[in-house]
């Protein structure tokens, strides 16, 4: 699942939600957001193949709870997640943005 940062239709707190939903908690996850402001989650991690990103956060440890069906379920997360998005899209004050 992607999500179009430059679409409010795409970009809603649902779709964030939908998005960490879909994330599968046994592996390493990092979402990610493309210079075209396209959101999405990856399990290419850290600073490995970061050259077409805009910004990124920080690497979800595989069970850590971050993402997956339990996550989505946690409002306080979510809007975190859907504010760090909102907060630096386009322009991150860093290319590395870490929401704790």
């Amino acid at each position: 699942m992607r999500i179009d940062l430059n679409d409010p239709t795409d970009f809603t707190l649902d779709a964030v939600r939908r998005l960490i939903a879909a994330g599968d908690n046994d592996v390493h996850n990092q979402l990610r957001v493309s210079k075209a402001g396209i959101a999405w989650l990856s399990t290419t991690v850290g600073g490995t193949d970061i050259d077409d990103l805009r910004f990124r956060l920080e690497t979800w440890a595989k069970g850590s709870g971050c993402v997956g069906p339990i996550a989505a379920c946690d409002d306080v997360w979510v809007r975190q997640i859907f504010n760090a998005l909102r907060e630096n899209w386009p322009n991150p004050p860093l290319d590395y943005i870490d929401v704790y």
